[in-house]
């Protein structure tokens, strides 16, 4: 990255509510959003935004989502809020948060209105496509709860000494074998860009293209311990560094992280599928 590209990030970092004493708003306040170029981490992975090697979404899970309707009586409802990839954008979780608190005490003529209200003003946040999917009947379960399929590496019985990001780990870590294999770890572990707390996830990769070693791609998952991303740039940089160390023909990198203050956030992406059928996990 830039030296130049390096202060400006910092610059962008130092105005977000993350990590800051915040008023709760009561009044509807679309500006509470906060929008984080995607350029922040694509810089440093050499992506171009007009040419990246993936297309994908940020699935969005919000579970603190209430208005009034037209005769001043609370609803609440659940929600899900699908980013583009190719957005310019992300959206700060915190600011994200703030803006839905906002809704609380203002007036909805329909549910219709909600979701157009929402669409319109995450779109403008994300500065590209997003889809809001909105469930008002809280007894009804839209979404079961599983696991994911394929085959679980956490078992590996490895010796762990340090937890320094190391990307190398993928070096050298695929044989000549052909494989189509779905893995997946609940290890992964990174930390917000901003304030340092932990981010707690689960990640699958699907491939296909020369077999990985499991034990190197568990000892590279676990190596984000201490690594400082936020969700979104953490799924890129996982797709980016098994790309360039393991050249799997197919790619997907999807993952499922913990509740955090009602959202949660669940990246994918790909190099040859559009989308993604799973279950929530129970740790979500």
């Amino acid at each position: 990255m830039k030296k130049s590209s390096r202060y400006e990030n910092a610059s962008i970092l130092d105005t977000l509510s993350l990590g800051q004493d915040t008023q709760y708003d009561s009044d509807y306040n679309p500006a509470l959003l906060q929008a984080v170029p995607r350029s922040l981490n694509r810089d440093d992975l050499q992506l171009q935004a007009q040419n990246l090697p993936f297309q994908g979404f940020d699935l969005w899970g919000l579970y603190e989502l209430s208005w009034l309707n037209s005769k001043g009586k609370p609803v609440v409802a659940t929600a899900h809020c699908k980013v583009d990839a190719n957005s310019e954008n992300l959206i700060e979780s915190k600011s994200f948060k703030l803006y839905l608190n906002s809704l609380n005490l203002h007036k909805f003529d329909s549910h219709d209105a909600v979701l157009e209200t929402l669409t319109r003003d995450l779109s403008t946040c994300a500065q590209g496509k997003v889809e809001v999917t909105l469930h008002t009947n809280l007894d009804q379960n839209y979404e079961s709860l599983g696991s994911f399929a394929g085959t679980l590496i956490d078992e590996l019985d490895i010796e762990v000494t340090e937890f320094a990001f190391k990307p190398e780990y993928l070096k050298n870590s695929t044989s000549q074998m052909e494989v189509n294999e779905t893995l997946y770890s609940h290890l992964l572990k990174s930390n917000c860009l901003v304030t340092n707390q932990p981010d707690w996830g689960s990640v699958l990769i699907k491939y296909q293209g020369p077999k990985i070693n499991q034990e190197q791609l568990l000892r590279y998952l676990i190596s984000f311990r201490q690594h400082n991303e936020f969700h979104e740039q953490c799924v890129e940089r996982i797709f980016q560094d098994i790309n360039h160390y393991c050249k799997p023909t197919k790619l997907t990198v999807f993952a499922r992280y913990t509740r955090r203050g009602g959202l949660d956030i669940n990246p994918f992406r790909s190099n040859f599928e559009s989308g993604i059928t799973t279950p929530r996990l129970l740790r979500q």
